[in-house]
């Protein structure tokens, strides 16, 4: 936490207003945090009870909207959902409003992840795809966060929000730039009780969104040399499958998960960066039907 406070505090550009939530917390958060306040004038605590017990996913989203709730996000151009295991490059902020500015559509943006391997101390890149902001730092331009409908209190509720920005007409990215690269403390997909754990969440995750098999196949095959090699993919195939089986609820907008499966196959079929320029350039009027006249206005 302080390694994400200190990254935080060294920006070239501080957020106007940094809502941390102590999510009942019985360790040294709250003394931290204090101990910050004094150097960080853009830094607000709020303090949750205790729920006993660890929450993956929807207690995430519930902790984010305990901040948000305290904001009034539209005298803001911007909104970051950002954990507190990161440490950010000095220009990253910075860096995300460029390419915001940038391109109107791009809705939502990050850098990429890397890890420091545990038996090498090299830098290792976590694997997440080009077409989505990763979940632990997603930088949202605060009218595409709106349009979505904001974050499902949900496992994947990471992939459903960015998958919803491209049906919409919006672009969203993460970006391998050098000066975009960030540290993630604790690797993704793991859990407090471990990485099968975590991977057979993210499978349960997968299914509940609404991802066709054939492509979580292939995904799962794609990733047998990733880390943890072969354990990760199994444990996911494992985790979607048991879903599966039981009958486990699914996200319940259809034309959502008609819309993703289309994009899926595509992606089968053509390649991921090849199907996504295809959707993007064909959501495109999607976009324009609704922004284009705020658009034009800002320009002038």
């Amino acid at each position: 936490m302080r390694r994400t406070l200190d990254s935080v505090m060294a920006q070239s550009i501080p957020p106007a207003l940094w809502v941390v939530v102590d999510d009942g917390s019985t360790d040294d958060t709250t003394a931290i945090l204090e101990s910050y306040r004094s150097r960080m004038p853009y830094l607000q605590v709020v303090r949750r009870a205790n729920r006993g017990r660890r929450s993956v996913g929807p207690g995430v989203i519930e902790a984010f909207y305990a901040g948000l709730e305290t904001v009034s996000v539209d005298e803001f151009g911007y909104v970051c959902k950002l954990d507190l295991d990161l440490d950010l490059p000095p220009r990253y902020f910075e860096l995300l409003m460029e390419r915001m500015e940038a391109n109107p559509r791009l809705g939502t943006t990050s850098g990429k992840p890397y890890f420091v391997a545990a038996r090498t101390g090299e830098l290792v890149p976590e694997v997440c795809g080009d077409e989505m902001s990763v979940g632990m730092t997603k930088f949202y331009r605060v009218q595409c966060f709106h349009e979505i409908g904001g974050f499902v209190r949900q496992v994947m509720w990471d992939g459903i929000d960015c998958h919803r920005c491209r049906m919409l007409g919006w672009i969203a990215e993460s970006v391998d730039d050098e000066a975009l690269r960030f540290i993630h403390l604790r690797p993704m997909g793991s859990s407090q009780k471990g990485i099968w754990t975590g991977r057979v969440r993210s499978g349960y995750g997968q299914y509940f969104m609404g991802t066709a098999p054939a492509y979580f196949l292939a995904s799962a095959i794609f990733r047998f040399a990733k880390h943890p090699i072969l354990i990760g993919s199994i444990a996911m195939l494992w985790g979607y499958l048991l879903s599966a089986l039981r009958g486990a609820v699914r996200y319940d907008d259809l034309k959502f998960r008609k819309f993703l499966r289309s994009y899926q196959y595509a992606c089968l079929r053509l390649g991921k960066r090849a199907a996504t320029r295809k959707f993007d350039a064909a959501q495109e009027v999607v976009w324009r039907s609704r922004t284009s006249p705020q658009v034009e206005g800002h320009k002038s």
